[in-house]
């Protein structure tokens, strides 16, 4: 069913054309991609510089719009759990797997969708958008997308005792601001609006500051190096800082020196502390970071009387072992260099699985109930390495063990594939 004509007019042409807009989603997602290949198959090179400069100007309104028409879209496909009849447990996992957006894209879809989105509330009513005035300039094709997240970032660090109407009104104005701004400048600008609505950080209480706390550990890199991002309480800043001077002091728990003093430093004999002092040449971020590596090693380990706080999982070839050369796995989905794993090891009383460089294969164990046992869990990650889904690449911490075939058919915990994550839902914050 046809029920909008749109006129194109050529530029500098009297030529006017109608065209029939569908009220059919999927029909007119499939006139826009017919549009879209049209488009990539023109010859630009003889259109003039005033026609040019007017087509990239409507491509990126389009473009902007666009994002909005995805964040509706998306919204749907939440409230009707429709990603469900894709195969796929949340919106999170469709978007970075289904759509093979990956988890950083796929994040930020459910960012935008989350602040400009209109969800359906349990009662049936829609609801209108957390960032109202930002969603009505998405729709105009004024702002796009990565305006929406940095307006959202702004609005998140609003201290809560701000009130209501004084928060829209913060909306509003970034939103206007935006429409002349570029991403960046509008976190400019946002940073200033935070400054004059809280400007000696006395109305920032408790609330806010558990609402903004984290700390993730980022992937590795090339040189299996991990960066780290976080916001700190000032309770585990404290915390931090009354704990590892003591297991960071210079001296103190240096891998690069046998004879460096373990543990805590009171707990240090004086005379060959002092000497270690002497031999070491450790920034203070590195003594910083053996310190915290110590600290939780004790933990782990139960030294000095505490109890073990988790287990060391980890998957290796008989030749890499034997060789101290390659790669090993941990269960949490860290590579670690074989001669880091021997330093750990020694320390520890890790979960080893050791196979065949040259066979790969697994030892069997059976079942004896419905669930996996931890021994048949422990290789299930040695085979597996993690979630076994196509195109999925969970550390094995995040999965779940799976009977194929189902446990009814008589069939065992042979598989693993990923839980939902932590945030792999969409919803209005």
């Amino acid at each position: 069913m046809f029920s909008d004509t749109v006129q194109v007019e050529g530029v500098g042409s009297m030529v006017t054309s109608e065209v029939l807009l569908p009220d059919d989603p999927a029909a007119l997602a499939r006139l826009l991609e017919a549009a879209a290949t049209k488009f990539a198959s023109l010859p630009l090179s003889a259109v003039t510089e005033d026609a040019l400069l007017e087509t990239v100007e409507t491509l990126e309104r389009t473009h902007r719009r666009l994002d909005g028409v995805d964040a509706a879209v998306l919204v749907e496909v939440s409230d009707r759990s429709a990603y469900r009849k894709a195969g796929y447990l949340s919106v999170h996992q469709y978007l970075a797997q289904g759509l093979r957006l990956g988890d950083g894209a796929a994040r930020r879809r459910r960012v935008s969708a989350a602040g400009i989105g209109r969800f359906t509330e349990l009662q049936g009513q829609t609801r209108e958008p957390i960032l109202p005035a930002t969603a009505v300039a998405v729709g105009e094709g004024a702002i796009g997308a990565d305006h929406v997240r940095e307006i959202d970032a702004v609005m998140d660090k609003i201290p809560t005792a701000i009130d209501a109407q004084t928060r829209a009104r913060a909306e509003a104005q970034l939103a206007w601001v935006a429409r002349e701004l570029s991403p960046a400048g509008v976190r400019t600008a946002g940073i200033r609006l935070l400054a004059h609505l809280d400007p000696d950080g006395t109305v920032t209480d408790e609330r806010d500051r558990k609402r903004l706390r984290g700390f993730t550990i980022l992937p590795q890199d090339l040189r299996l190096m991990s960066k780290v991002r976080g916001y700190l309480t000032p309770a585990l800043r404290a915390e931090m800082e009354a704990a590892l001077p003591s297991w960071a002091a210079p001296g103190m728990n240096n891998p690069d020196d046998p004879d460096s003093p373990s543990g805590t430093v009171e707990s240090a004999d004086p005379a060959a502390l002092a000497a270690a002092v002497e031999r070491d040449t450790r920034t203070p971020g590195q003594r910083t970071h053996d310190g915290l590596q110590a600290l939780l090693r004790a933990s782990r380990t139960g030294a000095g009387g505490g109890r073990r706080s988790g287990d060391l999982v980890i998957t290796i070839t008989d030749h890499e072992l034997a060789e101290r050369a390659g790669i090993a796995l941990t269960a949490t989905g860290t590579r670690l260099p074989v001669a880091e794993l021997i330093e750990v090891a020694a320390t520890a009383t890790p979960h080893l699985a050791v196979f065949s460089a040259h066979t790969g294969q697994a030892l069997y164990l059976g079942r004896g109930r419905r669930l996996a046992s931890r021994a048949q869990r422990l290789m299930l990650f040695a085979r597996d390495r993690g979630c076994t889904a196509p195109g999925c690449d969970a550390p094995f911490t995040r999965t779940q063990a799976h009977h194929f075939p189902d446990w009814a058919d008589g069939g065992p915990p042979t598989s693993t594939t990923s839980a939902p994550h932590a945030d792999a839902t969409i919803a209005p914050s």
